[in-house]
This record gives structure tokens, C-alpha cells and sequence, in this order.
């Protein structure tokens, strides 16, 4: 077993933006139900990963192999387990698209009819406890791979904000933690600190090109 270390982060998502939402679910042809902040999530986590190539490695021997690819594993939790369906070249995908292949994984893992090379050559995984209320996890990295992204349930919570002017204010933001776990023989700290950093304020501008 590598060294595993989490990095936890408190992330504050800007408010939903409802033209954002409206050319998603016209594009996707989803109903509303199925528009979550998840898919934002990974959209963002995929240009994260663009930045910092590192945590879309993998260790072989004593050779740190950088993957072209970013393969997407996302956890979908079943009623006899966990699967991690992957989304192949993930960073070719537009959230829309993102969007579609997650929902029909996860639909298609939860009725045993996934193929085998969907669960197999993932780069980075993502998993979602939040969706069950949890606060907070720390994740197990899916090796070979050597990060694995913890989302944590999304709730509203008192913060501070300072104003252009230097004032300060309490408002009510929608929040989570978010805790990413890393092999510590590849991804230092400071690298797994401005990875999160750098998705954290993609999260909190919401823009996105659907």
C-alpha cells in the first residue's frame, strides 16, 4: 500500500445560473432531476486535472507514467457494493455531453449492464458520499491510479464576504468539503493544496460552457 494522504477543502459553489441551466437540459434533453452540481463538479475537476498533470499519473516500477488521457472514473454505489464506471477521454466532452454519459453509467451500472471495458483504465476517480449526507470522507485511491477526489454533501451555510468597498457581511452560500487523497510518493503537498485551490475558484465563478 502507497502513502495516502487527504487534503481537505471547504468549497463555497456560486449560485446556480439559471440560463446555464436551461441550455444544459435543452441540449442534453435531461430532465431536471437529473441537473446536478456533480456533473459541474467533474467538468471543473477535468480542467483542474488539465493544469496539474501530475495527479492524472500512475507509478510503474520506479517511472512516474503521465497519461494523455483523462479517463474519468465516477463511483456509482449499488444496493450489493460499489462500481466505478469510467468516462473515456472525459476532457473531450462539453458538460453537456459530460452530463449524458455519467447519467447513463450510472443508470446502466445499477442494472448490471455495463461492459467490461467500462470499468476498466481509469486515470482519476471521483466519488460522491454527499448524495447520502455525508459531511465529509476520505477516500482510497483507486490504484494505479494516484488521486482520487471526495465530494462532500452540498448545504447551505453561513459565510463572510467582503464587499469592493472592504466591508464585511454574513450571507448564505451553498457549500461542501471537498477532500482529495493522494499517493504521496508522486503528488506533493503543495501540489495537491493548488490543485484544489485552483478548482475551488473555477466552482465559485460557475462558468461553464455547456
Amino acid at each position: 500500500m502507497s502513502p495516502q494522504l487527504p487534503l481537505p477543502f471547504s468549497v463555497p459553489y456560486a449560485p446556480d445560473d439559471q440560463p446555464i441551466a436551461e441550455r444544459l437540459l435543452a441540449e442534453a434533453r435531461l430532465t431536471p432531476k437529473r441537473e446536478t452540481r456533480i456533473d459541474r463538479t467533474a467538468r471543473r475537476l477535468i480542467d483542474a486535472i488539465k493544469q496539474f498533470r501530475i495527479v492524472n499519473s500512475q507509478v510503474d516500477g520506479d517511472q512516474i507514467i503521465y497519461k494523455a488521457d483523462i479517463n474519468l472514473g465516477m463511483a456509482v454505489a449499488l444496493d450489493w457494493g460499489l462500481i466505478v464506471p469510467v468516462i473515456r477521454n472525459a476532457d473531450t466532452l462539453s458538460l453537456s455531453q459530460l452530463a449524458v454519459k455519467a447519467n447513463d453509467l450510472a443508470d446502466r451500472a445499477r442494472t448490471k449492464k455495463l461492459n467490461p471495458d467500462e470499468v476498466t483504465g481509469g486515470t482519476f476517480t471521483i466519488t460522491n458520499p454527499g448524495v447520502f449526507g455525508g459531511l465529509y470522507g476520505t477516500p482510497i485511491i483507486n490504484q494505479p491510479q494516484v488521486a482520487i477526489l471526495c465530494v462532500g454533501t452540498i448545504e447551505k451555510r453561513p459565510k463572510v464576504v467582503t464587499s469592493i468597498d472592504g466591508d464585511d457581511a454574513i450571507v448564505i452560500r451553498q457549500m461542501a468539503y471537498f477532500a482529495l487523497t493522494y499517493d504521496h510518493r508522486i503528488v506533493d503537498g503543495s501540489d495537491g493544496e493548488k490543485f484544489l485551490s485552483f478548482l475551488k475558484e473555477y466552482l465559485e465563478r460557475n462558468e461553464f460552457e455547456v
